[in-house]
């Protein structure tokens, strides 16, 4: 893990950009140490910010283009969210509509809140807006309060 964190930092913001696609996509990463050492080998905050949030907007797509195709096995092998996730989800999401991918960076839920979008075919523009805002305010205050700290 330390190798692949090296590598992604020497890529800096577009190892922040794969690394947030990933983490929003197929593989359990943390996006946030990614960004947070590159922040720290100097590189622009705010762009850190926007590489990461749109690397994970677009893997959080990925997870939504999944769901869209209805196909259960691929959401359980290829996204690893089961049943038991999805159901949870979606009693979650029934009568709140596609704004609530905005809580698409939640642990855990959050991919399985983006494949029921998927599967109830909830409008896209909306569930990308929503998503996309919600991944940007996480990353956001994130750093703004990493900063903070290390300014203290």
């Amino acid at each position: 893990m330390d190798t692949l964190l090296q590598f992604l930092t020497d890529w800096g913001y577009w190892g922040m950009f794969l690394s947030a696609f990933l983490a929003g996509t197929v593989l359990p990463f943390s996006s946030e140490a990614v960004m947070l050492a590159c922040i720290g080998l100097g590189l622009d905050p705010t762009l850190s910010v926007l590489f990461t949030t749109a690397g994970n907007a677009l893997g959080g797509l990925t997870c939504y283009g999944i769901g869209h195709l209805g196909k259960m096995e691929w959401i359980e092998h290829y996204l690893g969210v089961k049943q038991k996730q999805l159901d949870k989800a979606e009693r979650f999401i029934q009568g709140k509509g596609s704004w609530i991918a905005f809580l698409s960076f939640l642990p855990v839920i959050g991919d399985a809140i983006l494949v029921v979008l998927g599967l109830m075919r909830a409008n896209v523009w909306i569930v990308s807006i929503s998503m996309t805002l919600g991944k940007l305010a996480r990353y956001a205050i994130l750093v703004a309060t990493t900063l903070k700290l290390i300014s203290l």
